[in-house]
């Protein structure tokens, strides 16, 4: 930098900052270190939008309260969003200074993804550097357009998969999906009544050709939400796409291996191998959480009250210990010749306290004295205190997940019903 003084100023949105040459030379946004390579006016305003000789003040007007928040990145080394602020806004705020969606915290990630997500902008940053850098040049913003339709016809295809709110192909899509799991369901019902041996002798094709056409509708249906999938590692370990992988799998097993054995009756231990994974295809029901708010409300709240639910087997769990111990000493350890065989040890004891502290008393064993019965009725008590105190928490955390869920869902069929009027 050619200039006569040694403290520039940058004057953001009508906020002034003052550094001097050596700090902007290894300033750590790209855009205010490029200051330090200009030798001419001209230069300095390809840079900023205006510039004040006799003061030495650079002036860009972008938002002064999201320039504060990246130079607090500056000083701490974290970025996070500006409350109240569209994420958009100020992840353009974030490349015009020269940052990367990478440099913020995860959290923020996420929620930037989202936004995009939401708003069917998902664009690759250097998208959106080429089109900051190519103003006014008609090659480049042809290009652009070019790779960002691509990139916008990618994220259609992926909501239309995996958001069936999202669109009327969506909805379709799922909806199809939702029928072929029914179909498969039945089939695999019915295949476990006693009389399917003799009726499947006549229609035997024709159960084939079903159970062959639903594995087709999945498997490629998987591989679909595979390609257009944003990140393929993050599809690989998402719960559900391993549940999608597991109740596909069986099918071309069992394939296999009926091909490889045949009806050898040498080999029917492979039967039972067949029975197994044949049952795993019971796994297609959990697909339907894709398509059902319930479901999903129920897996979110699992999955964010998972120390609750540690607490409240740790809970049982000790109960359990404590109630089988006493109950085992006193209906079988302290009177030998009037003892209670069903409770001859701890273990077989477990079962007895596990049934009386959810109150559901099958009934199979029950103390005959009357510690014992003192006993069972403690027990009984326990149980409802003990599972009714991580309970509370469980219904909040349940209720503000429902209510999250579906207010996501409202919004995606405000955004359907002006895509069905447009």
């Amino acid at each position: 930098m050619k200039f006569g003084k040694n403290i520039c100023i940058l004057n953001v949105g009508g906020t002034k900052y003052a550094f001097t040459r050596e700090v902007i030379k290894d300033f750590p946004l790209r855009r205010v270190s490029r200051l330090h390579s200009c030798s001419s006016e001209k230069e300095v305003l390809e840079v900023c939008d205006d510039y004040d000789r006799e003061r030495n003040e650079f002036f860009f007007d972008r938002h002064s309260e999201a320039f504060v928040f990246i130079m607090l990145y500056v000083r701490s080394g974290k970025l996070r969003f500006v409350p109240q602020m569209c994420e958009l806004s100020f992840y353009n705020e974030m490349i015009y200074w020269g940052l990367e969606s990478s440099h913020l915290e995860f959290c923020c990630q996420r929620r930037l993804e989202d936004r995009m997500s939401d708003t069917y902008t998902y664009f690759s940053e250097e998208d959106i550097k080429a089109e900051v850098e190519s103003r006014g040049e008609e090659d480049q913003v042809t290009r652009f357009a070019s790779e960002r339709g691509n990139a916008r016809w990618l994220e259609r295809m992926r909501r239309t998969f995996e958001e069936p709110a999202s669109s009327v192909a969506a909805q379709i899509l799922a909806s199809v999906s939702v029928v072929f799991v029914i179909m498969s369901m039945v089939i695999l019902c019915a295949s476990t009544l006693p009389d399917w041996d003799t009726a499947k002798n006549n229609t035997v094709e024709e159960h084939r050709i079903i159970e062959a056409v639903c594995i087709g509708w999945f498997t490629a249906e998987c591989i679909v939400r595979f390609i257009v999938s944003r990140d393929k590692c993050e599809f690989v370990r998402c719960p559900l796409n391993i549940i999608d992988l597991l109740a596909i799998t069986p099918y071309y097993v069992s394939v296999a291996v009926t091909a490889l054995t045949g009806d050898n009756p040498q080999l029917q231990r492979a039967g039972v191998t067949l029975r197994v994974l044949r049952m795993m295809r019971i796994f297609w029901l959990i697909k339907l959480a894709r398509h059902f708010l319930g479901l999903q409300t129920l897996g979110l709240t699992l999955r964010r009250c998972y120390r609750e639910m540690v607490m409240l087997l740790v809970f049982v769990f000790v109960a359990m210990a404590i109630f089988s111990a006493l109950a085992q000493l006193l209906e079988h350890g302290l009177d030998l010749e009037t003892s209670n065989e069903d409770y001859a040890s701890i273990p077989a004891a477990c079962w007895w306290v596990i049934i009386s502290m959810t109150t559901v008393g099958y009934g199979d064993m029950y103390p005959i004295t009357i510690p014992g019965r003192v006993l069972g009725g403690v027990c009984v008590v326990s149980g409802i205190v003990l599972l009714a105190l991580p309970i509370t928490f469980i219904y909040h955390s349940f209720v503000q997940c429902y209510h999250e869920l579906k207010f996501r869902s409202a919004r995606c069929v405000r955004s359907l019903s002006s895509e069905f009027l447009n």
